[in-house]
């Protein structure tokens, strides 16, 4: 676990995985609720025959954007909505030993500093090798995680029991060492 992150309440924050800690008031108007500088999903993709990880990612990146920066679970908007979406990255990256794609955008939002999002895409060893796919929304700003986080946190990804290298489902998110 990155020093300053916490597992999440994910009754109250969704599926996520990590968040920061602590929680921030959101930026947005009204009833906006608690923001976290930084949130890492993860999610085994179902009810899809897709099997490319570039094709996954580029298909979630929208929705995460969406998902993450303009509206929370409870329909609210704790950034005052999304305003622009810009392709930052995209690229292969090796996932516990598996071939995977990301793709990275810059938020901006009509309050707060906007953020980063990225959507990672990786077939699962396990099972049906299902595809796994991996969130992560970053605030901008100078409060919020280094971008670098990022890659440490998909360098560290592991099969729960932590056997290594093979990318199962429930991937472990954790850093790896000396992250």
């Amino acid at each position: 676990m990155p020093e300053g992150w916490t597992t999440a309440n994910t009754r109250s924050v969704g599926d996520v995985a990590m968040v920061t800690d602590p929680s921030y008031d959101c930026p947005g108007g009204g009833n906006s609720g608690f923001c976290y500088r930084g949130r890492i999903t993860s999610a085994t993709l179902t009810g899809s025959d897709e099997t490319d990880p570039k094709a996954v990612a580029e298909a979630d990146i929208s929705e995460a954007a969406d998902d993450l920066y303009d509206r929370d679970t409870l329909d609210r908007r704790p950034y005052d909505g999304v305003t622009a979406k810009e392709k930052a990255a995209a690229g292969q990256v090796a996932v516990a030993g598996r071939a995977g794609y990301y793709v990275r955008w810059r938020v901006t939002t009509g309050a707060g500093e906007g953020g980063w999002v990225q959507s990672l895409a990786f077939r699962s060893s396990a099972g049906s090798e299902a595809m796994v796919v991996v969130r992560f929304a970053f605030d901008a700003g100078s409060e919020g995680p280094p971008l670098s986080l990022m890659d440490t946190v998909v360098k560290g990804i592991e099969p729960v029991g932590g056997s290594g290298g093979t990318g199962g489902v429930g991937e472990g998110l954790t850093p790896a060492p000396g992250g």
